[in-house]
């Protein structure tokens, strides 16, 4: 091919192609037997002494692969044969670099036993980034057969397919983590219900019946969670659906208040719910809204101080349900709003009565939310002057050919 040197050696894509070659996990590896094989054969179809497997940094080209005299494992990315070939989506071809003089100052051409004649064809990823290149090097002018550049380019396949393999098994262990974590989440406040009803009917036994169906009702919610985490992790990579109801939000609310009454009691403190009779009913899974909903309840009380007041509002706004939890707690400092809903966030706030949390809640609640394309976000005038959490819902959810939203869970 003919060559001319670009103003610039980035891609147009360079910040997405960065970002894909960083999912792989590939940098600063150590060698590895595989990829010296592709390597190996990528030098015997040429029969080239020297192949490589690059993939380009952001200033650097790392050797993932280094089949040649060179006892290095990366090299400066300027100037380098890698960092031209990932520009081309076809092999990149030089027959003698000495042709063309905007190589000739490289510091891997110039030279009597520099490199001379060069062949890369681009890793390229499904969404099509170049990540690296393979490439097979020698110090003399060569040429290149059809059925040999076709073969470069099956070997970088092959890569590819090896690179997004270990991906998706990564990705699947990080589910299967993330469910571990988040049946921990799910367990945790129906269980405190249960051991503080128990402490409830040993001190006072004519609260037993009301006692003993709170902790039914706590029971039967862990049964539940737990039976839907079983599915989704039988579902592994499929996306998770959502099962679309009517939802009556100030009677959840109602039931919700009943269940923290116990929790919120015992620090004394009060939850006023404000929710017009008139109210529309919201159209989305009953199940993951009210997660939502428990989740930030569960927070207010636990962040909160003794004898304060926890407010809980919703009302119509245009086409969405717009939903408020406001607490007189320690509030959040700029940078707790930004690493919010990040997993297993630590933030400046500390639970007011030696409660526990794991960061995760608010991570899950955010894609519960955005499951029913609406928003979640927090508001707070600063440190110990109280945090309001805002949930934006559409009335309506929108469907797709009749089929509810689907999305990937946490991936």
């Amino acid at each position: 091919m003919s060559y001319k040197k670009p103003v610039y050696y980035m891609p147009s894509n360079e910040d997405l192609r960065l970002e894909k070659l960083r999912d792989y996990q590939i940098l600063d590896t150590h060698s590895e037997d595989a990829f010296d094989k592709i390597a190996l054969m990528a030098s015997q179809v040429f029969n080239c002494p020297s192949s490589f497997i690059t993939f380009v940094d952001e200033k650097r080209a790392f050797l993932k692969s280094n089949l040649s005299s060179l006892p290095i494992n990366e090299v400066e990315r300027e100037g380098t044969l890698a960092s031209i070939a990932i520009l081309n989506d076809e092999v990149t071809l030089f027959n003698n670099t000495l042709d063309h003089p905007e190589l000739v100052d490289s510091t891997f051409v110039k030279g009597e036993d520099g490199v001379r004649f060069y062949a890369g064809a681009p890793i390229k990823s499904p969404e099509g980034y170049n990540v690296g290149v393979i490439s097979v090097a020698d110090s003399v002018p060569r040429e290149a057969t059809a059925q040999q550049i076709d073969m470069l380019k099956t070997l970088a396949k092959i890569i590819v397919d090896k690179l997004e393999n270990r991906l998706r098994y990564r990705k699947s262990i990080e589910s299967q983590i993330n469910l571990m974590n988040i049946a921990l989440h799910e367990i945790k406040n129906p269980l405190a219900s249960i051991s503080l009803a128990n402490d409830v009917i040993r001190k006072d036994i004519a609260t037993a019946p009301r006692m003993t169906d709170m902790i039914k009702s706590s029971v039967g919610i862990m049964q539940k969670r737990l039976a839907n985490l079983l599915t989704q992790s039988e579902l592994e990579e499929k996306d998770m659906t959502l099962s679309i109801e009517e939802i009556d939000v100030k009677d959840m609310f109602t039931r919700l208040l009943n269940n923290f009454e116990l929790l919120a009691g015992r620090k004394k403190q009060v939850i006023e719910l404000h929710c017009e009779d008139t109210l529309p009913k919201l159209e989305g899974d009953k199940s993951k809204i009210s997660d939502v909903l428990h989740n930030l309840l569960s927070n207010a009380i636990k962040y909160s101080y003794h004898n304060t007041s926890i407010k809980v509002s919703a009302r119509e706004a245009g086409n969405y349900m717009h939903i408020e939890v406001k607490d007189e707690g320690q509030g959040l400092n700029f940078d707790d709003i930004q690493k919010l809903f990040n997993k297993f966030a630590k933030l400046s706030s500390k639970p007011t009565g030696k409660e526990t949390s794991n960061g995760l809640g608010l991570s899950i609640s955010k894609s519960f939310i955005e499951l029913h394309r609406g928003n979640i976000y927090a508001m707070s005038p600063g440190k110990d002057k109280g945090t309001t959490f805002i949930v934006s819902l559409p009335l309506k959810f929108v469907r797709t050919n009749d089929i509810e939203t689907v999305a990937e869970f946490n991936s």
